[in-house]
């Protein structure tokens, strides 16, 4: 079962995060430029400088956000931001996509043209003050999430219509080059973000499916939960016992948009999530 747990419309729907010391989902609508919660008070937002899709959090106060010219500290109590660290800030003609903190207390952020042109992403991840290259020649870098013990990443490029899996050393770098997770070209579906719980499985939502697909640890399928909207982005497991899923969405691109699309909807995974590593600065 779903149900909409906010329905203020996203023309792109992103990055959801739970906020453990603040006990709040926040998202982003990357092209509608803000930023917004359900808080105690009811719905709030702030509007953002710039196209911004992915946090993490620092403090209770403080998110860290990736936007189209690099991730900064970003101020919950006043709305100010400080830059952390300068990402693609001389090609105007990409963005920021999906990105999450890692457990060693990182930061992944893909990068893509803001056309999707092909291939002019790029994945990196930010640790310990200085940002690293990781994967290059993205198109639309998506799926980004880690495994319980912090050892293993997976990532995907949408239009390749695969998720990737790649294991990491105990600082959290990459060590292999990524294998395959899950090839979904048979069945012509498109991996947008994704989450893992605490069982070490996969929530993967998929772009134009109007769905979230489960997948163990050895990539088959376990379950699949229907979305109401098409275009479901991604997926985050929270609340006060980690069991509570939302689901952002976007209307970006369609001709009849329908009540739902752009709406982020609450559902129920019948399983608990992973507590939301802070990001070291």
């Amino acid at each position: 079962m779903s149900a909409v747990f906010d329905d203020r419309a996203c023309e792109l729907g992103e990055g959801p995060l739970w906020h453990p010391e603040r006990q709040q989902f926040f998202w982003f609508d990357i092209l509608g430029r803000r930023l917004l919660t359900q808080g105690p008070d009811g719905p709030e937002s702030w509007p953002m400088e710039e196209l911004t899709s992915a946090a993490g959090w620092i403090d209770r106060d403080t998110l860290l956000i990736a936007t189209e010219t690099g991730l900064y500290r970003f101020d919950l109590t006043t709305g100010a931001r400080e830059p952390v660290a300068r990402i693609e800030a001389d090609r105007p003609e990409t963005r920021s996509n999906d990105g999450r903190a890692d457990p060693m207390g990182g930061f992944w952020i893909g990068t893509m043209g803001k056309s999707a042109e092909p291939r002019a992403g790029v994945i990196y991840r930010y640790f310990d003050g200085a940002v690293e290259k990781l994967f290059p020649d993205i198109t639309i870098p998506n799926a980004i999430c880690f495994a319980p013990d912090g050892r293993r990443a997976y990532i995907a490029d949408t239009p390749r219509q695969r998720i990737w899996t790649v294991s990491l050393d105990a600082q959290g770098w990459p060590d292999t080059p990524p294998d395959v997770f899950v090839d979904l070209r048979s069945d012509a579906l498109n991996p947008d973000g994704a989450v893992v719980d605490s069982e070490g499985a996969v929530w993967n939502a998929q772009w134009g499916a109007g769905r979230v697909a489960r997948y163990l640890p050895d990539g088959s399928l376990d379950r699949v939960l229907d979305v109401p909207a098409r275009q479901c982005t991604c997926p985050c497991i929270g609340g006060p016992a980690l069991n509570r899923m939302i689901v952002t969405s976007a209307w970006e691109g369609l001709s009849a948009p329908d009540a739902v699309d752009g709406r982020t909807f609450r559902l129920d995974p019948g399983c608990t999530g992973l507590p939301e590593p802070h990001v070291r600065l």
